[in-house]
């Protein structure tokens, strides 16, 4: 017994079977947790190696290079860059996506192993940082405070940090801007060489004296004691009090030699929030945690917190990405529900029954609910690649259903008892039925084969599109059978409003049924031409090609921008302080969308990992900006970006600038193209990059155009004399140390308070490092106690140091980067290209293309290929379901007419061709194929029944408008909402709504008309041919009598 057959007989069973899977369904969405994107694992590894004391090019020849030439053989590897500057050296290895990242740390790991014995012996071991989408910070708050200043890294350490580092989910949160206490002991040199006294003395004695030693246990009587000695400061004042020697029979202390300073750590990044100086806190989560609920227990608990700090310390938002998640959640949420109500209204103007319409729309929730399963069972999160998966099957989940319940309704109408109806009009367009849901399953499974970061993203549309199109199939095979002969009635009368209402409907259906029979009479009667009008048309839309742009992803607007400056190299703190103060107050007065301006300026300490891998230092300044709502404001995220630009140019301070629309990474920010200038000379590869600058300035639309390289930094350095510095028995290393304890500090113990540690570092006052006078007089002492000073061994001049050396694939590089600012990235890059092939380009040296272009064109190839693999399989199954080589071909021109749809549809709204559009393009493959397959389907079955060839396509095709445009409409009617919504993150999907509908309009109409007469022209054809086997065959016969 079939499927159908068993559904319409036992209507209990069935029902509850499909409640079952609605309940599991509904139960798995619950569980379900909430995030933007699905779980990215990111392709990257970074491995960190500090060597004290190196040059840049020391760091690249003695330790970059080895490492490089290990790590090069790790499997799955794409692109292998560095970064050598001085003391570090940092290398980043990019994979292919996809991968599995713990398996390749591991395999990164065992080469560092086998190449640590070639690194320099004072090098410090590779450390290997895993980078996951989960270390991207899902919620920044801005902290502002007065008078708490000098304490607030405790303060925020204890009343902040450590309650929201408890909540569930919670991975990491770090303070970052407000500097560390530290205990300061500035010397002055002069008396210290009065006493016959050095750094070294002294930091050796606060070490000694800051002690807690056990004495050991003894007994008393029947008691045992521990004997303890506590040494350990309770107060810095107590270290003033410290002999430090001896002269003349009197104690020298230290407070004779000596300040001690309870303050904060010299050297600090400082973060400023609207203008007052603060800090900042950045709460990151855990792998497969909710980020919206971490996010919503934040802001829960901060009421509370705040309740607890100083009344100078105020806390804010900065970022908060849950709120981006959560708005274009909603709004993809409204977009499915509006393609629901669109859908509804299409099918109930066509069938004009309520019942009919009411059994149509049941399928529709219970084909998504299912899909919820599968989210829960892979341990996938709702995002909006799976309500977008939603919104795109919403228009084809009704398709199945809507062919069988109109078959079963002809039977109805010609007098069939509804059971039997039901029965045999399922019978006879099931495997119509299954086919066309086999070329949409051709369509979306090999979205789950793609590989790169286009696979990572759509692998979960692939597969819910596809578990939501086996589910329809089967409830238009089971659960609309038995639900039409259940509700449907032979005998349907209708009430005075029923006619009142759906007669004139009716009375244009029809009108449009005999229109397009008339129309398709003539069609076919000129049938050549009717082939060389739809081939002139395919062919006029292959102009629109190259006059549509391409990038790699749509600019998502949402609310965030950061921006990156940079003053000339070696600019003091202060200055670079005060100027970014004028500009944030500019920014603040001009634009009022801006709801948070913070940003963060200085060296990151040593301890500072996070702040040590990003770029810093004195000179550059790192800002991140919070906008109003994109619904709250009339200015786009890329309109005040391109005005920020405007005014940064009026800032001759800033020697480089950059703005950044949010977004992660090429996902939603703008294009970025990155131009990689290969070569070892740094004059001749400067000299290339800066002529490059000057063609991308020449270009419109080419914004924020950057030389990676750094200037070179100018420093002093102190060349000694070695055999000067041996005649006083002293090597190089031990002057170097004595310099440096007097100029950065001799950390000589750690003062404790409440449970936490603080450095007490010995140096020269600040007053007393102001001057090369001051440095050339510092006193060195030989192990015997001699005293020379620097200037005696050797002499301090002045130097321009080489930049940090950036390496790519082995070999030196300088990247010159802009960002494609309201101009498609492909116009940038052919102007571009044009001015490089004319340039003079010295031997050695070569240019190549990289950034969002370089994945850009890797995800086009990818999906190219993709559509190709498509085409192939929907023609197999096809040519399996009409048993013949020539229907398919005919029924896959129609695809020619959807591509020429797509591409006119995306010139006329002024979209760009990317990675969306792409995917919206490759699914009309199955949703245009369909309708042949149904038209087709049907003009064989009327061939079948005797009728002529022009018959047959006239008839069927006037039988089969109205389920053809009926499909067409709810897909497109499913899109509508797609392709005009206006809610935070809908640009990601407008390009891909517009692709579907221009498409798939445009192909229906031509198919209608175009597969009909090519039918025609190959069907008589085809009797030609038999015809004259036959008379073949007929003279063969008479010859042989």
């Amino acid at each position: 017994m079939s499927l159908y057959a068993s559904a319409v007989k036992r209507p209990i069973m069935t029902t509850l079977c499909f409640v079952a899977v609605a309940i599991l369904g509904l139960f798995s969405l619950s569980t379900l947790p909430i995030d933007l994107y699905p779980d990215v694992e990111t392709n990257t590894i970074m491995v960190m190696t500090t060597y004290q004391g190196a040059s840049a090019q020391d760091i690249e020849q003695n330790v970059t290079r080895p490492l490089e030439n290990a790590l090069n053989a790790v499997n799955d590897l794409k692109h292998i860059t560095s970064k050598s500057r001085e003391n570090i050296s940092l290398i980043t290895l990019e994979f292919e996506y996809g991968k599995d990242i713990d398996v390749l740390t591991n395999d990164v790991r065992d080469k560092l192993d086998m190449v640590n014995s070639a690194l320099p012996d004072n090098s410090e071991t590779p450390i290997i940082f895993k980078f996951s989408s989960d270390m991207v910070p899902i919620v920044m708050l801005s902290v502002q405070a007065d008078e708490s200043m000098p304490g607030l890294y405790k303060i925020l350490d204890d009343g902040v940090v450590n309650p929201l580092a408890r909540i569930s989910g919670v991975g990491s949160v770090s303070i970052s801007g407000a500097p560390k206490r530290e205990i300061h002991v500035y010397v002055d040199p002069h008396r210290l060489e009065a006493y016959n006294l050095s750094i070294e003395t002294i930091s050796q004695i606060i070490a000694a004296e800051n002690r807690n030693i056990p004495g050991g246990s003894f007994d008393i009587g029947s008691d045992t004691y521990s004997l303890r000695v506590q040494g350990e400061f309770t107060s810095a004042d107590q270290m003033k009090k410290i002999v430090v020697g001896s002269r003349d029979g009197r104690n020298i202390y230290l407070s004779d030699v000596a300040r001690v300073d309870d303050s904060l750590e010299e050297r600090a990044q400082e973060t400023f929030n609207d203008g007052r100086r603060g800090a900042m806190i950045v709460i990151q989560k855990q792998s497969g945690a909710n980020s919206v609920e971490i996010s919503n227990q934040v802001l829960k608990m901060l009421p509370s917190l705040q309740r607890r700090l100083p009344s100078d310390v105020k806390l804010d938002i900065i970022v908060d990405t849950s709120d981006n998640i959560r708005n274009t959640i909603d709004s993809l949420v409204e977009t499915v529900l509006y393609a629901l109500l669109f859908v509804i209204i299409v099918v109930f103007a066509f069938l004009g029954r309520w019942r009919a319409t009411l059994i149509i729309t049941i399928t529709i929730p219970i084909s998504l609910i299912a899909s919820f399963i599968y989210l829960a069972l892979t341990g996938n999160s709702l995002n909006i690649v799976s309500l977008s998966a939603l919104s795109i099957s919403i228009g084809m989940v009704v398709d199945d259903a809507i062919v069988v319940l109109e078959n079963v309704t002809t039977h109805i109408e010609r007098g069939a008892d509804p059971k039997q109806a039901a029965i045999n009009g399922t019978n006879e367009v099931a495997v119509s039925v299954v086919a066309s849901t086999l070329t949409l399953i051709a369509v979306f499974f090999p979205l789950t084969l793609v590989t790169g970061m286009t696979g990572v993203l759509f692998r979960q549309l692939g597969w819910m599109v596809t578990i939501m199109m086996i589910i329809s199939t089967v409830c238009a095979l089971s659960l609309t059978p038995m639900l039409c002969s259940q509700l449907l009635r032979k005998d349907n009368k209708h009430g005075k409003i029923y006619t009142l209402l759906f007669s004139p409907v009716n009375r244009g259906l029809d009108a449009f049924d005999n229109g397009y029979g008339r129309l398709l009479g003539k069609v076919v009667s000129h049938k050549t031409v009717t082939v060389l009008v739809c081939i002139g048309i395919f062919i006029g839309s292959l102009w629109l090609v190259r006059r549509v742009g391409t990038e790699f992803f749509p600019t998502a607007d949402d609310g965030r921008l950061r921006v990156n400056l940079e003053l000339p190299i070696g600019t003091r703190v202060e200055i670079a302080k005060e100027t970014t103060a004028r500009l944030a107050k500019e920014w603040r007065d001009k634009y009022p969308e801006i709801k948070v301006l913070n940003y963060t300026t200085g060296q990151a300490s040593s301890d500072n990992v996070f702040g040590s891998l990003s770029d810093n230092g004195s000179h550059i300044v790192s800002m991140n900006v919070r906008l109003s709502d994109p619904g709250d404001r009339e200015r786009k995220i890329t309109e005040i970006a391109a005005m920020m630009r405007k005014d940064l140019e009026h800032y001759p301070e800033f020697s480089k600038y950059q703005v950044n629309v949010g977004g992660m990474g090429g996902m939603g920010g703008q294009s970025t193209i990155d131009y990689e200038i290969y070569g070892y000379d740094f004059a001749e590869t400067d000299s290339v990059a800066q002529r490059l600058v000057r063609v991308l300035r020449g270009i419109k639309g080419a914004a924020d155009v950057r030389v990676s390289r750094s200037d070179y930094q100018p420093e002093y350095q102190v060349d000694f004399d070695r055999e000067k510095l041996a005649m006083y028995g002293l090597n190089l290393q031990t002057a170097a140390t004595y310099l440096r304890n007097r100029i950065n500090g001799a950390l000589s113990s750690q003062f404790r308070e409440d449970g936490e540690e603080y450095d007490i570092k010995v140096m020269y006052a600040p007053e007393h490092r102001t001057s090369l006078e001051d440095i050339e007089n510092i006193l060195l002492y030989s192990p015997q106690g001699n005293s020379v000073r620097v200037k005696d061994v050797g002499k301090v001049v002045e130097r321009f140091t080489p930049p940090t050396i950036e390496r790519k694939d082995r070999e030196r590089i300088i990247t010159v980067s802009t960002v494609a600012d309201g101009v498609p990235m492909s116009r940038i890059v052919d102007e571009s290209q044009k001015a490089i092939d004319n340039m003079d380009i010295p031997v050695g040296i070569n240019i190549q293309l990289a950034g969002s272009y370089e994945d850009q064109q890797d995800s086009f190839r990818d999906l190219l290929t993709l559509a190709l693999l498509i085409i192939i399989l929907v023609y197999i199954v096809m040519a399996a379901q009409f048993e013949s080589y020539t229907y398919p071909g005919i029924i896959m021109t129609s695809l020619l007419f959807a591509f020429s749809g797509v591409f006119i549809m995306l010139y006329i709204t002024g979209h760009n061709l990317n990675v969306m559009s792409l995917i919206g393009a490759i699914m009309l493959i199955g949703i245009v194929v369909k309708n042949g397959i149904v038209l087709i389907d049907y003009i064989s079955l009327n061939r079948e029944r005797g009728m002529s060839i022009r018959r047959a396509v006239i008839d069927g095709g006037r039988s089969r408008l109205r389920p053809v445009v009926m499909t067409t409409l709810t897909t497109i009617l499913g899109m509508v909402p797609m392709a005009v919504g206006t809610g935070q993150g809908s640009e990601m999907w407008r390009p891909m709504g517009v692709a579907v509908i221009g498409g798939l309009t445009f192909s229906t109409i031509l198919t209608l008309l175009f597969v009909p007469t090519l039918y025609c022209i190959f069907a008589y054809v085809g009797v030609k041919n038999q015809r004259r086997k036959l008379r073949k065959a007929k003279a063969k016969a008479a010859t042989a009598k």
